[in-house]
């Protein structure tokens, strides 16, 4: 008989969690509402129910809190995600339904949201107390929650910082499916010629969302240094954000050099851009793991990444990749230049990120792992 696993979504989630844990688990989504945006990435191709509720997260923690205390069992499992107000109310129930209660910990939420103060977005301002407030509930999480499930050692330090005395395991879900994100099976012109992409020139794909907690700026800033340089150099980016890179691409004088559009299909569509593409970005400021660089590396796709959080843990300079300091432009524009003028290293950095990423990251083992935890409670 299949497990009962009950998902909380707080703040949207990928469509590949809900469809791993559809294949293995009896999975209903309860989701907060996003206004402007999607509560699930995509449609999941399995039949899952999912109720979404109120786009307030007090509310929606309210939901949350009547639904499991009406309907959870004993027997089931609840994933929560992060540790917000739903994660709080989940953990209030566990304590009477008796349901193994598990917050699945993606992102470090406080330090995500310190970066607000110095880099805020048009309607993501920073507020001292709403900071105050992310920092109480993880101190109340830690005490109420039995166990956490994290994708990174980064993240486990995380929230052991927050008082954690409960188990916490390191699962790096959803994973990477390495039989879609592969290396390709035409040269990289061809790639490029079937996304429509420049025939000519380096191409560098930055695929991040545009948040306070990314760092397109200093990208950008790279890419204006490298091309006054002489560097032909095209920057594409695929986010529901791109039209704000755009406008910061026009700030920094390159925006005739920016290909930019709506988020690309994370099966179908994503795996051909990272074939297509001489070089893969992913600056941060804060990052949990970052599976934009593993996607990269399972296509071997060579990678330069901000030496920052989770991404210290998988891309290792002279390795798996190349790495700059936080923030540091000049610092970027050089290893960037670095692994496009060595093509030979930066195959072989790619192709053992492709082991590593095989290895640890690997879809199917990845959530059998996950499955595992869950029926072993």
């Amino acid at each position: 008989m299949r497990r009962r696993v009950w998902l909380v979504v707080e703040s949207g989630t990928d469509v590949r969690l809900v469809e791993g844990l559809a294949e293995r688990a009896d999975v209903t989504v309860l989701a907060r509402r996003i206004a402007g945006g999607v509560e699930i990435s995509r449609p999941p191709a399995h039949a899952v129910p999912i109720t979404v509720g109120p786009a307030s997260r007090l509310r929606f923690a309210g939901l949350v809190w009547r639904r499991l205390r009406r309907e959870c069992r004993a027997e089931d499992r609840v994933l929560v995600q992060n540790y917000g107000p739903a994660a709080l109310a989940a953990n209030l129930a566990a304590r009477v339904t008796r349901a193994p209660t598990y917050m699945l910990v993606c992102s470090p939420t406080e330090r995500y949201y310190a970066c607000r103060r110095a880099h805020p977005l048009p309607g993501k301002p920073f507020r001292a107390r709403e900071l105050a407030g992310l920092e109480g509930l993880a101190w109340l999480n830690a005490r109420l929650g039995r166990h956490y499930i994290v994708l990174s050692e980064h993240l486990a330090g995380v929230v052991r910082g927050h008082g954690a005395r409960c188990p916490v395991s390191v699962v790096p879900v959803y994973g990477v499916d390495t039989g879609i994100f592969r290396p390709p099976s035409v040269a990289r012109a061809a790639c490029r010629r079937a996304r429509g992409l420049p025939a000519t020139g380096d191409l560098v794909f930055f695929s991040s969302r545009i948040a306070p907690e990314k760092d397109g700026e200093t990208l950008l800033a790279a890419v204006r240094e490298l091309r006054a340089r002489g560097r032909d150099l095209w920057l594409l980016h695929r986010s529901g954000g791109f039209q704000t890179l755009r406008s910061y691409a026009e700030r920094y004088g390159v925006a005739d050099r920016v290909i930019a559009s709506d988020a690309a299909h994370p099966l179908t569509e994503l795996p051909l851009d990272y074939q297509a593409a001489d070089l893969c970005v992913q600056a941060s400021r804060e990052e949990g793991l970052g599976f934009s660089p593993l996607e990269a590396l399972a296509c071997e796709t060579p990678v330069v990444a901000a030496a920052v959080g989770g991404l210290t843990e998988t891309i290792v300079d002279g390795e798996t990749g190349w790495t700059y300091p936080v923030g540091d432009a000049a610092a970027l524009a050089r290893a960037i230049e670095q692994a496009l003028s060595q093509p030979g290293e930066a195959a072989r950095r790619a192709r053992a990120g492709r082991r590593m990423v095989g290895a640890r990251f690997e879809r199917r083992q990845v959530f059998d792992r996950l499955m595992a935890l869950l029926e072993a409670a």
